[in-house]
Parts: C-alpha cells; sequence; structure tokens
C-alpha cells in the first residue's frame, strides 16, 4: 500500500474507535483513555498534513519539468480543522497517578553536662522519599524511602561519620490504601494512624500491620473520627508472636482561626516474642534477668490541642498536651505527660515560631522502642524544651532547639548521675519538596 493510503487508513480507524466511543455511555471510558484517542488522532492528522505538502512538491516539481502552471498544494487536514480548545484539552489531560514528595534535613548537634563536662558533637542527615501512585479512585499503593538504621524503627537520622562511608537507605513504608467514602484502609508496613505527640509515638515509626480509619462529618466542619490499628510487632516460627491492638476516637472542632482537638486512645500489647528486638528497642524499660520486659503495656494515650487566633493569622497560640498511663506496669513508674506552647506559624515565608515545652516520663509509663529518641534515654526523664524556627522561603525551615534534662528516678539510672542535667542543642536545616 502506497504511503498516500496510510494516513488515510489510520484515519479511518481513529474515527471508527472514536464513533465506538460516542455511540456508548461516555462514562465508559476514562479521561485517560480518552486523552490517548485524541493524541492518536492529532499525530494522524499531522501524518496526513505531512504526507499532502510532499504530494504537492512533487506535483510541482513535475510541473515544472513538463512547462505547466505550479499546481496548488492540497491543504493539510490540520490546518482544516480548528485548534483544540484549552478548556477541552484541560480536561482531556488527567492528572499524574504518580504523586512524589519528601524532605531532606541536615543538623549539628552539641551535648553537654553540668557536671561531665562536653560530651559530643556530631553532624546529622535525613532524608526521605516518598511516593503514591493511584490504582483508580479507589485503590493507591505508596512507600518511603528513608536513610537511618534498618533496625531503629524510631529514627531516620544517620549521624556522618566512620570514615565517609555511604549513607544506609531502607523501605521503610510498603503499603495498599483503600479509601471507600469516610473510610479508609491501609494495610502493609504503613504510616502511622494516630494522633500523637513524641511522649508515645515518634514521629518517625511506621507500623506494620492494617489500620482502618472511619471519619463521620457533621455540619459547620467539626467531624468524629474513629481509627482501629493491629500492628504486628514480631513474628516467632516457633512460638508466640508479638502484637499490638490499639484504637482511638478523635474529635475536631470547626476549622477555623480557633480551633480544638482532642483524641484518646488505647493500646493493648502481647509482647511475647523479643527475637527482633535488641539493646535499641527495649532502651530504658526495664527488664527481668531472662531478658523479657518487667512491665506489660496497656497504655492509655489522651491528645488535646487547643488554637487561638486572637493575635492575628500570623501568630496563632497553640496548646499541646499528652498524658499517659501505663495499666500494666509492675511498678509505680507508671504514668506520663507534656505540654507545649507556641506562638507564631512555619506555613509562609518569613514566619516565625516560639516554643516552650515541659516533659516527664516514669521508667513504664510508655514503651521505650516507639517513643522519641531526643534523649539518651526514651523513658525515666524530666525535659524541658525551647525552640525557635524560622521560614526563609517557601518550602525551608531553618530551627533551633535546646533540651535541658535529667533522669527522673534514681532507681532507674543507672549509670547516669541522677543529679546531672544535661543539655543538647541542635540546629537544623530542612527543604521539603
Amino acid at each position: 500500500m502506497s504511503a498516500s493510503w496510510r494516513p488515510a487508513g489510520g484515519l479511518l480507524l481513529a474515527a471508527m474507535v472514536l464513533g465506538n466511543a460516542s455511540s456508548a455511555s461516555a462514562q465508559t471510558l476514562p479521561a485517560d483513555r480518552i486523552a490517548e484517542l485524541r493524541q492518536q488522532l492529532e499525530a494522524l492528522k499531522a501524518e496526513q498534513a505531512a504526507t499532502s505538502a510532499k504530494i504537492g512538491q512533487i506535483a510541482t516539481i513535475l510541473d515544472q519539468i513538463e512547462g505547466k502552471p505550479a499546481s496548488s498544494p492540497a491543504p493539510a487536514v490540520a490546518a482544516a480543522s480548528p485548534p483544540a480548545a484549552p478548556a477541552a484539552a484541560a480536561k482531556a489531560a488527567a492528572p499524574s497517578r504518580l504523586q512524589l514528595s519528601g524532605d531532606v534535613r541536615v543538623r549539628y548537634e552539641t551535648n553537654r553536662g553540668d557536671a561531665d563536662g562536653r560530651i559530643r558533637d556530631r553532624g546529622v542527615a535525613r532524608g526521605r522519599l516518598r511516593a503514591a501512585y493511584a490504582i483508580d479512585k479507589n485503590l493507591s499503593i505508596g512507600g518511603q524511602l528513608s536513610t537511618g538504621d534498618p533496625d531503629d524503627p524510631n529514627t531516620a537520622d544517620i549521624t556522618l561519620s566512620n570514615w565517609d562511608d555511604d549513607l544506609l537507605v531502607s523501605l521503610d513504608q510498603l503499603y495498599i490504601k483503600g479509601v471507600f467514602g469516610n473510610l479508609t484502609l491501609i494495610a502493609g508496613k504503613i504510616p502511622q494512624p494516630f494522633r500523637r505527640t513524641d511522649l508515645v509515638w515518634d514521629g518517625d515509626v511506621s507500623p506494620q500491620g492494617l489500620s482502618a480509619a472511619y471519619r463521620l462529618p457533621f455540619a459547620g466542619g467539626a467531624a468524629l473520627r474513629a481509627t482501629g490499628l493491629y500492628f504486628q510487632v514480631d513474628e516467632a516460627a516457633g512460638g508466640p508472636d508479638s502484637s499490638m491492638i490499639g484504637g482511638q476516637l478523635e474529635i475536631a472542632s470547626q476549622p477555623g482561626p480557633t480551633h480544638f482537638e482532642l483524641a484518646a486512645g488505647y493500646y493493648d500489647y502481647r509482647l511475647n516474642s523479643l527475637t527482633g528486638a535488641d539493646a535499641g528497642d527495649w532502651r530504658t524499660n526495664r527488664l527481668l534477668a531472662t531478658g523479657r520486659y518487667a512491665s506489660d503495656f496497656n497504655i492509655l494515650d489522651v491528645v488535646g490541642s487547643a488554637t487561638f487566633g486572637m493575635l492575628g493569622e500570623r501568630w496563632p497560640i497553640q496548646l499541646i498536651g499528652n498524658y499517659a498511663h501505663n495499666f500494666g506496669a509492675q511498678v509505680d513508674g507508671d504514668t506520663a505527660f507534656g505540654a507545649d506552647l507556641y506562638l507564631g506559624r512555619t506555613s509562609k515565608p518569613r514566619d516565625w515560631r516560639f516554643g516552650y515545652g515541659y516533659a516527664q516520663a516514669e521508667v513504664d509509663s510508655v514503651l521505650a522502642a516507639f517513643s522519641h529518641d531526643n534523649l539518651d534515654f526514651g523513658t525515666n526523664y524530666r525535659l524541658h524544651t525551647i525552640s525557635l524556627d524560622y521560614v526563609p522561603r517557601t518550602n525551608m525551615l531553618l530551627n533551633l532547639t535546646w533540651y535541658h534534662y535529667q533522669p527522673l528516678d534514681a532507681r532507674w539510672s543507672g549509670l547516669q548521675d541522677p543529679n546531672d542535667w544535661l543539655e543538647r542543642v541542635r540546629m537544623n536545616f530542612s527543604v521539603n519538596f
């Protein structure tokens, strides 16, 4: 078949496809398929236009050879069709199913104690890359690559040391997500599903298991949210597993300059297997001579926040409180609490925010494996925190944080002097994308 017939045949095929599509319900073809067909049609039009122009050139050459007047070139099909309207083109272009985000943070940290003098200075880096891909309107898959020790679940930080060795990177999230109206289901190694502070849950902890959350909106913008989690902490091939079943009920007021949130959760741990655990997991919780936890962990976790806008949009006042009690503790060290006060925001360039917080956690009040790693010990501490944040430009944050802390109970302080106040200062530079 000659080249001049291929475009016509292609156009006929495209017309048949589009004709069949239009004869059926328009909702049977997804937007990306319609866009693909339009692209094929435009390509065929361009090809036919090029062929018509070539025919015109050859005809002109033959006319010149034969001494005839020059023939008018055949009109291009593309020129005969009006260009696609911008609105139609935008409608045909479906949004990308792949969403990427992440952050990079570099830190300088210095540590001192009033009795021990200078202890340690170090540089720290953290990088995280998140991806999510929409399968359809209900299902998506996601994951996160992160720096840090893959055996340490509550930090993605990595110390810059070891003779300039390459940084460790691991896959710390991998999940399938389903959204069905107000119900959200996530299975795999998943993002943290609960409202939290660092007192009970470090922000880098990604539980492995299944979560379900149902949001019930009210008139005016307030909402009630119920979340459940089955957390497969450790699997033992030859014995009982370690797991947690937990739930949280949260209510949030109508969004606005002044708003409130309150959440109450309960986490019931069954820590039968410690096969996959190490000293970085049990940290400062008490252990028996057999190597098992001395306490059970059945934790009540109450988190509340109140935001007030009386000083204007740029200077909101926010108060955050967290109370935790372990009903499974085998000693009187079963309670933790914390309160933070912030002035300002970090949402726009040239924003400032000032913060002060106080917290204390008794030795078996929370499971130290999953609480914060801001200090050298995960429980049995009293802590004062002062922070300063500045946003130099969009997606950037400068932070200065000072921790002033000491052991709470001399019985569980180990080799640490219980009367020694320790100082930790961190200077952070973060970029989000």
